[in-house]
């Protein structure tokens, strides 16, 4: 696993942990370009009542906003976790040149769990994907708002 990898992902996992504690499923993301963050993301979803406040579409839209360019050709995603379909179409537009993921989501992934948007030769761009980096501080920060949500209903 690369350490720079490793370290970004670190920060997606802190914008994880920001959706975690206003009550939103802790993902999160940040847009990395020439080594540094141009933008950042966690789910807003439940905070915006929101579907489409996904961490991944955030940090993808405060991207080109901090560069004003509409493409993201440089750029690498990290996000805590594998993105569904809506982020991944979105990472392909955005034309993101790689990925990087903590943990699949069996029942929505987008790019192995359910199918394959990010590499499917029928779209104009492919994006590399590297899954599983931090994999298990991913999981704990999901594992942690179940916890929580078990809780909260008992």
């Amino acid at each position: 696993m690369d350490k720079q990898d490793l370290d970004f992902m670190r920060e997606a996992i802190r914008e994880g942990r920001k959706a975690l504690d206003s009550g939103d499923v802790p993902v999160g993301a940040v847009v990395v370009m020439d080594n540094r963050i141009i933008g950042r993301g966690h789910n807003q979803v439940e905070l915006l009542n929101d579907p489409t406040a996904h961490a991944e579409m955030i940090a993808i839209t405060s991207a080109t906003a901090t560069i004003r360019e509409k493409w993201l050709y440089d750029a690498t995603l990290y996000v805590t976790v594998e993105p569904c379909a809506m982020c991944a179409g979105a990472s392909v537009l955005a034309r993101i040149k790689r990925l990087v993921y903590g943990v699949q989501e069996i029942k929505t992934g987008a790019h192995s769990s359910l199918f394959n948007l990010l590499n499917d030769p029928r779209l104009n761009h492919r994006i590399e994907v590297i899954p599983g980096v931090a994999k298990e501080e991913c999981a704990a920060l999901m594992l942690e708002f179940f916890e929580l949500l078990r809780k909260q209903n008992e």
